[in-house]
């Protein structure tokens, strides 16, 4: 059996594209919305097996959306397409509920093959993102221990760098962030920790096993 699919996107262009390539292998699409409220009614009108979910879209984002699709109708299975490769959307999208996380930047082929991996049980999840997703697995209760603190989940990954030693420079490069955001949240870590320096922000970083494995 098919899977029975609903396309959430506010790109209509994207949408058809997306539509025409699912309905060509074979699998059925119930319906689309153009964003994370309409989806939300969607779901609960269609009770698709899966949603193939945008995080970027106007009135409510992927992520809400999932999280309350998720939460109401644990049955239906939200996979997120996104262009985004930050790990901090990947983290809020798998703690909000998400199955799987798909890259738009994928190929058709690759696509498709992952989506009817689905099918068998295979959590559809591009490549290029996977050594991520499983070192998130393998830090979850340390980074929920970390979160308890009120720390978000960039302060949470940019302790990890500070535990490595690496200078605001190094940071804000992995990070993909300025110089001057990086002593944003670093001053924000240091007061929700309690903490005087950034060495004793480091030690807690080491010492809650925050630091980045890859």
């Amino acid at each position: 059996m098919s899977l029975r699919i609903l396309v959430v996107d506010d790109h209509a262009l994207f949408r058809d594209g997306i539509v025409s390539l699912l309905k060509a292998a074979g699998m059925q699409v119930l319906g689309e919305a153009s964003n994370g409220q309409e989806a939300v009614i969607e779901a609960r009108r269609l009770m698709p097996d899966v949603i193939l979910m945008d995080i970027d879209m106007p009135v409510m984002n992927g992520i809400e959306a999932t999280r309350k699709i998720t939460d109401a109708f644990p049955e239906i299975k939200v996979v997120m397409l996104t262009v985004s490769q930050e790990d901090q959307k990947l983290f809020e999208a798998l703690r909000a509920g998400a199955k799987g996380y798909l890259l738009k930047s994928l190929n058709s082929d690759e696509f498709i093959k992952l989506l009817q991996g689905f099918e068998r049980g295979e959590p559809p999840i591009s490549s290029s993102i996977t050594a991520r997703l499983i070192n998130y697995v393998a830090q979850q209760s340390t980074f929920n221990e970390a979160l308890d603190e009120n720390l978000t989940v960039r302060e949470v990954e940019l302790l990890g760098y500070l535990g490595q030693g690496l200078a605001n420079k190094a940071i804000a490069s992995q990070l993909d962030i300025s110089e001057n955001t990086v002593k944003y949240h670093i001053k924000n870590i240091l007061q929700k920790l309690n903490y005087n320096n950034r060495a004793e922000a480091a030690t807690y970083a080491v010492r809650h096993n925050l630091t980045p494995k890859l």
